[in-house]
């Protein structure tokens, strides 16, 4: 067999997957996500849309002015003020991209853009040359390629390329392709296309009907040297192709494909739990490679032969994906430097006083708990770090108090402070607990929200696990998300929401 081909993996989990309904992150997410994606490996980290707002503008230009190990990407319609602000945020980039798009499919230009196919190219090509004077390395993507007819996708492709775009990207916008579609249109491509040997060839694929992985292996199949995907596979309605499952597919399978990526497939696991921390959208249970039963065997048959010979039923190590055979590792007699090591193993950057903060309150969970897992770390630092309160301006609990008791209404006693100031008000409403603690904290903020969603679920193993709460709550038409986190589960939701309330009033 020849050496095996080496696939680009285009990573747009900042920007298309941040499109996926209740997915938005402030800076700081962001910030530590980008950097997940570095030690992940990605080739191309699609950094945001800049135009979209200014804080999208100010997440790339963060990100690709403070960061390096990748090629930084910024998208932009064809229109002189999209491409002139990408360029903006992208300028001072260790290597920089500008990802440039227009719809060529006949029902995007008739109902959506009302422009004529000689239109849709020389916009295209204005487009490009316009990117193509800030930077070389420019990305056109005909947005809806997967329906747009075979000999004008080829026309505009072949204009793209001769105006300076040296990655052309075939998008199935709306999940419409079927691998044996794909692969021809990506054959068809290389066929017919005169100047296609001046490009790299990629392939984004969304996943409407459950065949974004298996599209975009098709098309690489088919010669695409590049893979556009997230963490996850979250994206705008059912998301993305998926990272870890594409790679993954690469690697295991590389006797059938004989391709490979420069993706630490061991950070996968981590990558993807983070994401899942800072976003509340957890991965189904049996999601391929990251969900919680993807090594989990429970048929009799099945542990017998595992216990025999592991690949009787595994085709993956659990290593090679990021999963610890060994989930215990600290305790109440640990130090700041093994939590701290521990830490960067899960994938985190803290800084000193981060981990201070963190390590202050590991020592008052060891206090509560024999024994801390990674799960419990996992919530010690995405509450303490990356959850939206954590302004100093910002609400805080001091103390609660609630009862509950059956047939009789609930009392909620809260006390918050801010600003240095303690605010103490006790309540006798709601069906239960936490419906008494949501109307407290109302009183208090004088904030009216609506509850949209409510998730509670244990980090770890244990009657004594964390419980991490996560909410969803709308307040002025606008959805804010919160966590929280403590072994007590009512705790953990007044933090949930407390984190709500000052998202809701730090959204500026």
């Amino acid at each position: 067999m020849s050496e095996p081909r080496k696939i680009t993996i285009f990573d747009t989990t900042l920007r298309d997957g941040e499109q996926s309904p209740g997915c938005s992150m402030n800076l700081t997410e962001k910030l530590e996500l980008a950097q997940a994606l570095i030690d992940l490996g990605v080739d191309v980290m699609e950094a945001g849309f800049p135009i979209a707002s200014p804080g999208d503008f100010e997440a790339v230009r963060e990100i690709s002015s403070t960061m390096k190990g990748t090629t930084f990407c910024g998208l932009a319609r064809c229109s002189d003020k999209d491409i002139d602000r990408a360029w903006e945020a992208l300028k001072h980039a260790e290597r920089s991209r500008i990802h440039v798009f227009l719809a060529t499919s006949a029902i995007h230009r008739e109902f959506k853009l009302k422009m004529t196919r000689e239109q849709i190219i020389s916009r295209a090509v204005e487009g490009v040359t316009r990117a193509h004077n800030y930077c070389d390395d420019i990305e056109f993507s005909p947005e809806d390629a997967a329906r747009t007819e075979h000999d004008f996708l080829c026309e505009v492709v072949e204009a793209a390329i001769a105006a300076g775009a040296s990655t052309i990207n075939i998008p199935d916008t709306v999940g419409y392709a079927t691998p044996q579609q794909m692969g021809e249109t990506i054959s068809m491509l290389f066929n017919r296309v005169p100047n296609i040997d001046r490009a790299v060839i990629s392939i984004h694929c969304h996943n409407d009907l459950g065949l974004a992985v298996a599209n975009s292996l098709a098309a690489v199949q088919n010669g695409a040297g590049q893979i556009e995907c997230t963490v996850n596979g979250i994206g705008e309605r059912a998301g993305n192709c998926s990272l870890e499952e594409v790679v993954m597919a690469m690697k295991t399978r590389q006797d059938f494909y004989n391709l490979e990526t420069n993706i630490n497939t061991q950070r996968l696991v981590p990558t993807s739990r983070l994401l899942t921390s800072i976003t509340g959208m957890n991965v189904q249970r049996n999601k391929a490679i990251v969900g919680q039963n993807a090594f989990a065997h429970e048929a009799g048959i099945h542990q017998d032969g595992m216990l025999k010979e592991r690949t009787t039923y595994e085709i993956m190590r659990p290593e090679d994906v990021g999963l610890s055979k060994t989930d215990l590792v600290l305790g109440k007699h640990s130090g700041r430097a093994a939590l701290g090591d521990r830490a960067r193993e899960l994938g985190y950057h803290l800084t000193g006083e981060q981990l201070q903060e963190v390590f202050e309150e590991f020592k008052k969970l060891a206090d509560k708990k024999k024994e801390i897992y990674d799960g419990d770390i996992h919530a010690l630092i995405q509450a303490r770090i990356h959850g939206g309160g954590e302004s100093e301006h910002g609400w805080s609990l001091v103390a609660f108090d609630v009862k509950s008791t059956s047939g009789k209404t609930p009392v909620c006693k809260l006390t918050l402070s801010r600003d240095g100031k303690e605010f103490t008000e006790e309540v006798a409403e709601g069906d239960g607990p936490i419906d008494a603690a949501f109307w407290a904290v109302e009183k208090i903020t004088g904030l009216e929200i609506t509850c949209k969603d409510y998730q509670v679920r244990s980090a770890t193993l244990g009657r004594d696990a964390i419980g991490e709460v996560l909410i969803e709550v709308e307040y002025q038409g606008k959805v804010f998300r919160g966590r929280g986190t403590s072994t007590d589960t009512v705790e953990s939701t007044i933090q949930a929401i407390l984190d709500a309330v000052n998202r809701i009033e730090n959204r500026s």
